[in-house]
């Protein structure tokens, strides 16, 4: 299986165009053919030596790999379907707004986590993405001049692939790579602790935590991380981090009707978050085979959200979409993967 290149940093090259008796530049060119001008093949990179091309066809490719087909909404959202190794499949969204247009990426095939109301987690966990799958879906995506915001949200959990999604924030955002702000770019944890900290000091990129309830016994039922990291021991952690006033941290929480959204629920945020500088993003559920969980109405998602503001929680609630394409997180890989099983 070829090497890919895409995701590797200036020195890598340098070291690859070594092994093969290239000039320092050509790195450099090398660089340019895929940050700049993201090339799909070895062979567009013509100032490259005819030969030289031919010897780096054989062991190494760009890595850019073309999604395997879309679903379109209604609203203008798209999902994306790319392959990953070993015939496993990840989603992509592409979410257009008036004023902005996010994408959200996968970062494994499947999960480990099991949280209760994820159909990823009922996948159970495939394997994690390469540095280069992960950028795979911005660079062959065909909206990506269109991209102004990238959210790690899709499938898998980041920090259990903390090192590759860290390498892929860097060629986001350094000068060398697509030179993106780590201000467009927001990553959502489970909350890891030990990987949680070295997420913070590594990369300056927006971090949203799943919360979904501030009880412990809830949350054990929700999300089986409870037991390893306690939410308390996160946000503990989160609160002696110094952090940089313009780096975001939000607490995403899916409402599930009857279960979180009562009003003992919303004083216990504010107890449990004070002191943090934060907001919370409330998610409306989107049903999924074999959970009987329902989101709450309208009403009474607004009136959730009043009573966090009120509490001076600044709150938002997120915007259904895509909700004609299968808009759970891991539906449309799934779907897949039943299609393509072998009789």
């Amino acid at each position: 299986m070829p090497e890919k290149l895409l995701g590797k940093t200036p020195d890598e090259l340098a070291e690859i165009a070594g092994r093969f008796g290239l000039p320092h530049f050509a790195a450099q060119q090398m660089t340019d053919w895929i940050y700049r001008k993201k090339v799909t093949s070895i062979e567009d990179m013509t100032n490259l030596p005819a030969k030289t091309r031919k010897e780096l066809l054989a062991l190494y490719e760009i890595g850019a790999q073309p999604p395997l087909n879309v679903q379109v909404s209604v609203d203008g959202t798209k999902k994306y379907l790319y392959t990953a190794a070993e015939d496993h499949y990840v989603e992509t969204a592409y979410i257009p707004e008036n004023e902005r247009s996010t994408l959200c990426l996968s970062s494994q095939a499947g999960c480990r986590m099991g949280c209760l109301f994820c159909m990823t987690g009922k996948q159970g966990f495939q394997g994690n993405l390469s540095t280069a799958e992960i950028l795979n879906q911005w660079y062959s995506l065909p909206e990506r001049q269109k991209v102004t915001n990238i959210v790690y949200m899709g499938m898998g959990e980041p920090l259990d692939n903390l090192e590759e999604v860290l390498r892929s924030l860097v060629a986001f955002t350094s000068p060398w790579g697509f030179g993106m702000s780590p201000r467009r770019i927001t990553v959502s944890t489970i909350g890891i602790l030990p990987k949680l900290h070295e997420f913070l000091e590594r990369t300056e990129a927006h971090l949203a935590i799943s919360l979904h309830t501030p009880f412990d016994e809830e949350r054990i039922k929700l999300m089986p991380i409870q037991k390893a990291y306690p939410i308390r021991e996160v946000i503990n952690e989160l609160k002696k981090y110094k952090l940089n006033r313009q780096r975001r941290i939000s607490f995403e929480y899916i409402l599930f009707r009857g279960l979180n959204d009562t009003p003992a629920h919303v004083k216990e945020l504010a107890r449990l978050l004070n002191g943090l500088r934060c907001r919370i993003n409330l998610i409306r559920f989107h049903s999924i085979p074999g959970v009987s969980l329902e989101s709450p109405d309208e009403e009474a998602i607004l009136r959730f959200r009043d009573a966090l503001t009120g509490k001076g929680i600044y709150t938002t609630v997120r915007a259904s979409r895509g909700q004609d394409i299968a808009a759970a997180c891991g539906l449309l890989s799934t779907r897949e993967l039943i299609k393509r099983k072998p009789a």
